[in-house]
């Protein structure tokens, strides 16, 4: 569990990081960027991976295409829904998504469905449930008027692309030796796909005639410095999510649950002692539960 416990923590500063960088008046797309960079340095420099051939990386071409698409990816988009569905929706969205990996787990991954299995998902589902109610606190409202369509569509994209990175995320932890070479292949190609959208974006700006914004020296400091505390982090985060999942290899259904409902219940303490969230008697409940269902879902 030690791994599990160091990918909520470490997924949680990230959250708290993303919440606090609202205030700092920076560009979100640059630290994703820089996020990227500062992945890269860490891949190499704390796993050294090998440079595999050309053809054992083709034979995992579509979780490293697929993962170095969806990570820039899902940033933008959560952000994009964050704008025109609100963030209680959103974040709804993301959570809910962990159907996705739980139906893999005992489809694609081959998990026995025992009874103690389903009923520590069950009490999993229903303590994610009572954690992702909302807190009291102040809430940046969704864009005034969103089109009721574009954010479905953007909620439904979120939904699937953490559940699709979910499911990821375990077929790399299968790759064995070869998984710290494809983490930093995903990290070099995620890396590549922002640098051509802060370009695609400096373009439409310029056609469009719309003056670039401009960053004095300060500014460019909290840049760097919000994209290395991220890029930090967010490898953590997945290493050792990668590694939980070979911890537990043929139990897929453990670790996409607890990491969702570990998340979202460290989240909400979180909430509650620093940034003065009160909590209400669901949230409560839910945290009640979650220990239950991680030892429901831990083997015998």
């Amino acid at each position: 569990m030690f791994y599990l416990v160091l990918s909520i923590t470490l997924s949680v500063a990230v959250s708290v990081l993303l919440k606090l960088a609202r205030t700092w008046r920076i560009d979100m797309p640059i630290v994703i960027t820089l996020n990227y960079v500062t992945a890269i340095a860490w891949s190499l420099l704390a796993l050294q991976p090998e440079w595999l051939p050309y053809t054992l990386l083709a034979e995992h071409g579509l979780i490293l295409a697929s993962l170095g698409l969806l990570l820039p990816g899902i940033f933008l988009a959560m952000a994009a829904c964050v704008r025109h569905a609100g963030i209680a929706r959103s974040d709804a969205a993301q959570r809910i998504s962990l159907a996705l990996p739980l139906i893999a787990a005992f489809t694609l991954f081959g998990q026995p469905a025992s009874g103690r299995a389903l009923a520590g998902i069950g009490l999993a589902l229903l303590a994610l449930y009572l954690l992702s109610g909302r807190v009291s606190h102040h809430q940046a409202p969704a864009d005034t008027q969103p089109s009721p369509r574009t954010a479905g569509l953007l909620l439904f994209t979120v939904w699937l692309g953490y559940g699709l990175i979910d499911i990821l995320f375990k077929q790399m932890s299968r790759t064995g030796a070869a998984f710290s070479s494809i983490l930093l292949a995903c990290f070099m190609l995620a890396g590549i796909v922002m640098a051509l959208y802060l370009l695609s974006r400096r373009l439409w700006t310029a056609r469009r005639h719309v003056p670039a914004a401009t960053h004095g020296p300060h500014r460019w400091q909290r840049h760097a410095l919000a994209g290395l505390l991220l890029g930090s982090l967010n490898f953590g985060n997945i290493f050792f999510y990668i590694r939980a999942h070979q911890t537990f290899r043929d139990n897929p259904a453990l670790v996409f649950s607890a990491m969702n409902i570990g998340v979202v219940a460290l989240g909400v303490l979180i909430g509650a002692g620093v940034f003065r969230e009160r909590l209400e008697r669901r949230h409560l409940s839910g945290l009640a539960l979650t220990l239950p269902a991680i030892l429901l879902l831990l083997p015998r």
